[in-house]
This record gives C-alpha cells, structure tokens and sequence, in this order.
C-alpha cells in the first residue's frame, strides 16, 4: 500500500521505515529542509511541508497521491492553523487518498479521578477543545474515512522516561496513576488500524497498567543510574485512567508493553 506521514518526526520516522520494511511505500513531510536527504537514504520519499496558513500548499498534490495519510503534527503546531487543516481536509477530498488516521491525545479529556472511556468529558481549556474540534473536523467529512488515534503520554526512541524529571527537583502528585503508551504499541496499533480496515473510529490507546507516578518514575530514572527526583505522596490530587478496553476489542489488540513497570526494571 501507499502510506503519507504528514509529521515524519518521533512517530512518523520509525513508523514510516517499519512500514517500508514491510513492503509499503512511504512519502513523509518535515518543515526542516535538512533532514529531507536523510528520509530519502531512508527510503521515505521527502517533502517539505508546513501547514501554517490558508494558502495552497506546495507539492500537496503529489503527497496526498497516496492509499493512506497519517496525520502526525505536533499538537502546539495543530491548535494554531485550523483554518489550514480545514483546506488541507478539502485537499485530501479531491485525493486518491481513501483512509485518513489522525493523531490525537487523550490530554482532551477532563481528570475524573475516574476510568476514562472515549466518550468522557472534554477539558474545558480552549486549547484542548481546538484538538477535539480537529479530529471532529476529519471524523465527519464525507470525501474520506478518518479514524482519531488518541495516545496518551509518549514514551520510547528518543523519550527516555527516566531523563523526565531532574535529579533534585520536587515533584507534586507522587501517588497518581499515571498513562503511557510506548514507541512499539503506537507503529502496531497503526499498522493494525489498516489490516482490520478499522475506519470511523475514536480509539484511546494506552498501556493497560497505571502504576504511581512515584513508582515508575523513580524505577526509570535509577535504569539509566541516576538520582530520582522527588515526589510528593499528597493525597489532594486530580487524575485519570485511561480505558483501553474498546482499541483492544475493537482491533484485538495485545499490547507489546502492556505492563509499564517492566520497561524500568
């Protein structure tokens, strides 16, 4: 198949070469001119791309010439140009492109210091609501089916765990459950959203386990044999769980890091 990865960067790079390793194609876009040689010793086929304004995009045709896009900007990046994701969706419309699956984040939804399922309140933060009001944007268009991928914090690659909080700081919250997804369960479940031809969807993924902030922090940074910092075991605090269940039923999933503690012992 034919894949784009609009956001080659901590995701769409190593998806993008798993990809080709398993025989797709890949187009993938930077806004940094200098690492589009490097994507193409890759064998990703560079472009250099930036949604940033209402203006037709250069060379979008031929990036969106594709089976799939993958839709993987930074969130800061996206809450600043929805007017240019609302062209960019019109532009996918006159596509080849069929299937769109659109990155998000469970950081939408509000802390409940309960379990949180897909169709749990939103954080009221304007910036938030920006998010929702994208993946809306892509959910709902008739000229292409859109699945919104909502992971939750990013660990793997280049994000060690265990560099997050410096030796010496203070950390408040200590005892709250924490939500993580690793490197390898974000390319499998990608790669499994597309061969169960899972389309229309709003999927949290997160590992299954929710051990303390304390717990799996303080393991993480003594892996890499420094001073953990320190937390705060104060009771008054806000949280969420994450509920994986409907991604794991919907794409009989098993996650590769299901237990986040293993990672850091």
């Amino acid at each position: 198949m034919r894949f784009s990865i609009l956001g080659c960067g901590w995701l769409g790079f190593p998806l993008g070469k798993h990809l080709i390793a398993n025989g797709h194609s890949v187009k993938g876009s930077s806004t940094s001119p200098e690492k589009l040689d490097f994507f193409h010793s890759q064998g990703i086929t560079p472009f250099l791309l930036t949604i940033e304004n209402e203006q037709a995009i250069e060379n979008i045709a031929a990036f969106l010439d594709t089976d799939i896009l993958i839709i993987s900007v930074p969130f800061g990046r996206q809450k600043l140009h929805f007017k240019a994701y609302q062209l960019l969706a019109k532009q996918i419309q006159a596509s080849p492109v069929q299937n769109v699956i659109f990155i998000s984040s469970t950081s939408v939804y509000s802390n409940t210091n309960a379990v949180v399922f897909e169709d749990a309140y939103f954080d009221p933060n304007p910036a938030k609501q920006v998010l929702v009001d994208l993946e809306d944007l892509f959910l709902q268009h008739a000229g292409f089916k859109t699945t919104v991928l909502r992971f939750s914090g990013l660990i793997g690659g280049s994000r060690k765990p265990g560099n997050f909080f410096k030796t010496g700081r203070t950390v408040q919250n200590g005892l709250a459950p924490i939500n993580l997804i690793h490197l390898d369960d974000c390319i499998q479940i990608i790669e499994t959203i597309v061969a169960k031809d899972c389309w229309g969807e709003i999927l949290n993924a997160a590992a299954d386990s929710h051990p303390t902030r304390k717990e799996f922090y303080t393991a993480a940074t003594e892996q890499l044999g420094n001073t953990p910092a320190v937390f705060i075991e104060n009771s008054d605090f806000a949280f969420k769980i994450i509920s994986n269940k409907k991604l794991k039923e919907k794409l009989d999933y098993t996650f590769i890091h299901g237990d986040l503690m293993q990672l850091v012992q």
